[in-house]
């Protein structure tokens, strides 16, 4: 690793602060890809500087039929929140699937979303559940926020604060996990709102994306057999050591069935 000055900052104002005084300053939180990128002298940051005392950023509570988030909850947290169990029981069991034990002790959602890996986990949720991402800056839609491999639409020095889910019907995650990494090959959420379904998937692009015919059909028929007459172009999807991308194309149709499956077989206590 390369020289660099550590900073732990206990508030927001002071984390921006030094982020805006020294340029090559990096925010760490969890440090789950960070600290890999510096060991492998990927990057040479002049400082670092600690969000993890930023009581601002963390908290997990429901308001007005949204999910509020804290973007230094670890997901081993979310996963053991009954706070999320009971909002979106889904958001709960995508981040308890997250790679292993130490990272799921370690890393944080805001993390996760600031850093848009094209093959994690919590941006299908973001995008699927429609949430807004919070930063020091502003609020951003999910559906703008996801630009391409490791791109946002985060501008320098902004940070992810938090974030705001609104509160599906039912929601459904499946994927299939890589197995050194924990990353998915391919993972497919599924949410439902009383006016739409939502439908992102993970592992399978430069970056999340919604699968708009899979929303189409489902909204005209929420059934297995409205996602049996899809089929997915393997032409856009990746093809690389973990898989080709007609072999993607096919664990995006399995998977989304087994999220719906899931989805379908939930409780409908909380549907009008």
């Amino acid at each position: 690793m390369y020289e660099t000055t550590y900073l732990r900052a206990h508030t927001l104002d002071d984390a921006l602060a030094w982020l805006s005084e020294h340029e090559d300053a990096r925010p760490l939180s969890g440090g789950m890809t960070l600290i890999p990128t510096l060991k492998q002298r990927l990057a040479a940051p002049s400082h670092l500087i600690d969000l993890t005392r930023i009581e601002a950023m963390r908290g997990i509570r429901v308001d007005d039929g949204i999910l509020r988030v804290g973007a230094l909850a670890k997901h081993a947290e979310v996963a053991a929140s009954p706070v999320v169990a009971s909002a979106i029981p889904a958001l709960a069991q995508l981040a308890n699937v997250i790679a292993d034990p130490q990272v799921r002790n370690r890393g944080t959602m805001g993390g996760s979303v600031a850093n848009n890996d094209p093959a994690a986990d919590y941006p299908s949720a973001v995008l699927a559940l429609g949430a807004q991402i919070e930063t020091s800056q502003r609020r951003i839609a999910a559906d703008d926020y996801f630009i391409d491999t490791f791109e946002t639409a985060l501008e320098p020095h902004e940070l992810v604060t938090g974030f705001a889910y609104p509160i599906p019907l039912r929601a459904a995650y499946a994927k299939l996990r890589q197995p050194a990494s924990g990353y998915a090959v391919v993972g497919v959420f599924i949410a439902q709102f009383a006016d739409a379904i939502r439908v992102a998937v993970t592992g399978a692009g430069a970056s999340v994306f919604r699968w708009l015919d899979a929303e189409r059909a489902l909204e005209a028929e929420l059934s297995e057999a409205a996602l049996a007459s899809l089929t997915m172009d393997p032409g856009a999807l990746p093809d690389d050591d973990h898989g080709s991308s007609a072999y993607r194309a096919h664990l995006i149709q399995t998977y989304a069935r087994r999220a719906l499956q899931t989805l379908l077989a939930q409780s409908s206590r909380n549907i009008a």
